[in-house]
């Protein structure tokens, strides 16, 4: 890719005012990672390289209990920010309170996935599993399979299967066919709720809040 992008802008003489960051990968992979999430790619099947991706949060910290906390003379203050941010403090009678002391369970970070151009794979199905937001491709109504593996591409059936079988909470279809205009969009999120209830259809500028379940 690396080479097709440097090539297109000599032989364009394209003039372009912001850099370009290219990373060559070879899925799966981590192609990146922050303090609290982490980026997957992992390999779909489609007339072209095309990789899927996965965006997941680690884990939390636990509910902070108050209750706790001052039954281990630690007052209200600072020292409470300090045990929530994981950090070890100094009790009133100075014995040491660590976070643990005074924390829940840890709490799931959130899922995200996003696939689309690509055959229906049942490996998708674990790469995919426990998103709390899927995006996912369903470009064709299930009359037109036939087509659609030829395209290597999925139908919003076999998009939703994926939503079903992976426990996803929430799925969006997108990447129709350009043969369905708005209208007749209702076809494929018919099909799709036959499988996955749940199951809506994106549009451009559209909003998603993903909201943590504790």
């Amino acid at each position: 890719i690396k080479e097709y992008i440097e090539t297109s802008k000599k032989v364009l003489d394209m003039y372009i005012n912001y850099p370009i960051i290219i990373k060559e990968i070879e899925a799966p992979c981590i192609v990146h990672s922050g303090k609290d999430y982490y980026i997957r790619a992992f390999p779909l099947e489609h007339t072209k390289t095309c990789v899927g991706y996965t965006l997941e949060e680690l884990d939390r910290p636990g509910e902070f209990n108050p209750d706790k906390a001052r039954e281990l003379n630690v007052p209200c203050g600072p020292l409470w920010s300090q045990l929530q941010n994981g950090f070890e403090v100094n009790s009133s009678d100075g014995k040491i309170v660590k976070p643990e002391d005074v924390l829940g369970a840890k709490r799931s970070g959130r899922k995200f996935s996003y696939v689309t151009d690509t055959l229906f794979k049942r490996s998708i199905i674990d790469e995919v599993r426990g998103s709390d937001f899927l995006v996912c491709e369903g470009m064709f109504e299930e009359a037109l399979k036939d087509q659609a593996k030829e395209k290597k591409q999925m139908t919003a059936t076999q998009a939703a299967t994926i939503a079903k079988e992976a426990d996803v909470r929430r799925m969006c279809l997108i990447h129709y066919s350009p043969r369905y205009n708005d209208k007749d969009l209702h076809v494929l999120l018919e099909e799709a709720q036959k499988i996955y209830p749940k199951a809506e259809l994106s549009h451009d500028r559209m909003n998603i809040d993903i909201p943590f379940i504790d």
